[in-house]
C-alpha cells in the first residue's frame, strides 16, 4: 500500500474530459497572469530592501522579477498536489502527464518556459494547434508529454 493517496494521475480516455478545455485554458491563463502581476508587487518590495542591504546589487533583479515570480508560481502550483494553478482550478482544469507520473516542479517550470518560447514565435497560432491536435493539446504539451483535462 502506498502512502500517496493518488500515486498515478493517468490521462482519461473519455472524450468528455477534453471538451471545452481550450477555451477554459484561455480564461485560466488570464486569471493566472493577473495573480502573477499581483505577486510582483510584494516581490518588488522585497527586491527593494534586498537592493538596499546589498548596496545596490539586488536592484539588478528588477528586470527579471516578472520571470522569476512567474516561474516560481507555476512551478509550485502545477508541480503541487492539485496539479493545477489557481486559474486552472477556478476553470475546472488540471494538468497530467501521459506517463501517469505526477507533475513535478522542474517539469512545470519547463512547461512554462517552452510555452513562452513558442508563444513568442507563434503568438496567435499556438491556440490553433489545439483545434487540430487530439485532446486539445498545444505544442508545448506535446513536447513534454502532458495534457490538460477537465476536473468538473
Amino acid at each position: 500500500m502506498s502512502l500517496d493517496p493518488n500515486p498515478t494521475y493517468a490521462a482519461p480516455d473519455d472524450w468528455r474530459a477534453y471538451s471545452g478545455v481550450l477555451s477554459r485554458r484561455v480564461f485560466a491563463f488570464i486569471i493566472d497572469y493577473m495573480i502573477v502581476l499581483l505577486l510582483c508587487i510584494p516581490a518588488a518590495v522585497v527586491v527593494f530592501f534586498l537592493g538596499i542591504i546589498t548596496l545596490g546589487l539586488g536592484f539588478m533583479l528588477y528586470p527579471a522579477l516578472f520571470v522569476i515570480v512567474a516561474l516560481l508560481y507555476f512551478g509550485m502550483t502545477l508541480g503541487g498536489s492539485a496539479q493545477a494553478s489557481p486559474g486552472m482550478r477556478a476553470m475546472g482544469l488540471a494538468m497530467v502527464r501521459l506517463d501517469g507520473r505526477r507533475m513535478d516542479f522542474l517539469t512545470a517550470m519547463a512547461h512554462t518556459v517552452i510555452f513562452w518560447i513558442i508563444n513568442s514565435v507563434l503568438t496567435p497560432l499556438i491556440l490553433l494547434a489545439g483545434l487540430f491536435i487530439e485532446r486539445s493539446r498545444l505544442v508545448h504539451d506535446l513536447l513534454l508529454g502532458t495534457v490538460v483535462v477537465r476536473t468538473s
